[in-house]
């Protein structure tokens, strides 16, 4: 239990990363650069509107993706009693096959393994639906399963797919946006021609932890953008 307890914990470490690195985003350009460096009012109010949107629609489609439970199958899906103790007492793979096979003749079910079985989840004793794979981390089958995310700490599936890509967009969007119009204000620090302030460390870091985000996300985007249009998952 002690254990389990530790795994849990140290499985929102990515998340809390994550979240600290939004928050001084959000601290740097709001203060740092919004209110210390830029000059022009209509300069500011026009950043400060746009910057908000985008870290709105950032922020909640991160949210939901964490948030929204991994879908797992229905209950017709799972054996009946009887043919629960039939398969867990017999021992040859032949006719437990059988016996799944029985159950899942009326099943919306079209995948099975290389040898031709029906797969069956022995951990959640369910037979799997297409595109269902048990995850190890959250411990249940997952329908249309794509990956587990350890920077959401969530299954990456059919219930919150949309939201992850959402989530990868709105990222994109935030870090362009961001190293966009942060890049003036770099380069007159980087130059010296601004004086050194205690923005000046703020903005030159924001350029560039923006700019690696958007390269790292831009591919991680593309490829799903390149699943979603071939009908692929991860998996």
């Amino acid at each position: 239990h002690v254990l389990k307890c530790c795994q849990k914990v140290l499985a929102w470490v990515p998340v809390a990363f994550i979240a600290l690195v939004v928050a001084w985003s959000y601290y740097a350009y709001v203060v740092e650069l919004c209110v210390f460096t830029i000059s022009s009012t209509a300069e500011k109010v026009v950043y400060l509107v746009v910057f908000h949107l985008s870290f709105v629609m950032f922020v909640w489609s991160y949210g939901k993706t964490i948030f929204t439970s991994p879908a797992t199958p229905s209950n017709e899906f799972c054996l009946s009693k009887l043919d629960k103790e039939q398969y867990e007492k017999e021992e040859r793979p032949e006719t437990q096959q059988e016996i799944l096979r029985r159950a899942a003749k009326d099943l919306p079910i079209y995948t099975t393994t290389a040898s031709r079985a029906i797969r069956y989840c022995d951990r959640c004793q369910l037979i799997k639906p297409d595109r269902c794979h048990h995850c190890s981390a959250c411990d249940v089958c997952v329908l249309k399963m794509d990956h587990h995310c350890p920077w959401v700490n969530n299954c990456v599936g059919f219930s919150n797919y949309k939201f992850f890509l959402l989530f990868l967009m709105y990222s994109l969007l935030y870090c362009l946006f961001v190293a966009a119009t942060v890049l003036q204000y770099f380069i007159k620090f980087w130059t010296n021609e601004l004086p050194d302030t205690h923005a000046k460390f703020h903005v030159l870091f924001l350029f560039f932890v923006a700019a690696m985000f958007f390269i790292s996300i831009l591919s991680l985007f593309s490829y799903h953008c390149w699943l979603v249009g071939k009908n692929r998952s991860t998996i």
